[in-house]
């Protein structure tokens, strides 16, 4: 049950990041059942949090270490560029203006997850 929960969690908060940022398309009217390619990117997104990032993380130690921790906003930002990318090779239909709105979304789609979390108790 965690597993679905998560997912939701993902999707709403990449919707929420697409209502908040201009640079943050999602060609899917969620008013017709586009729903499906929501779920589907905020599945993707749980994969690549649960394998990239860890990778990422451990081979950027010394920049987030360097940062005090900063870099990994970038760190979550390269994944979600990561999850843009494949999405839109699955013609899933999100799309990011540039790395600059990749990483704003990043920070919302963040903020989002952990509030959404912490009122599920998921966290």
């Amino acid at each position: 049950m965690g597993i679905v929960i998560k997912v939701l969690v993902n999707a709403a908060a990449l919707w929420v990041a697409v209502l908040l940022l201009d640079g943050l398309e999602l060609h899917q009217d969620l008013a017709d059942g586009g729903w499906l390619p929501l779920l589907i990117i905020g599945v993707l997104l749980g994969v690549a949090n649960a394998i990239v990032r860890p990778i990422l993380t451990v081979l950027s130690l010394p920049l987030v270490v360097l940062t005090l921790g900063f870099f990994l906003l970038v760190v979550n930002a390269i994944v979600l560029a990561l999850v843009i990318a494949v999405s839109g090779a699955l013609g899933l239909g999100i799309e990011s203006a540039g790395f600059g709105w990749t990483f704003l979304a990043a920070i919302v789609v963040w903020l989002v997850s952990w509030g959404l979390e912490t009122v599920t108790g998921t966290r």
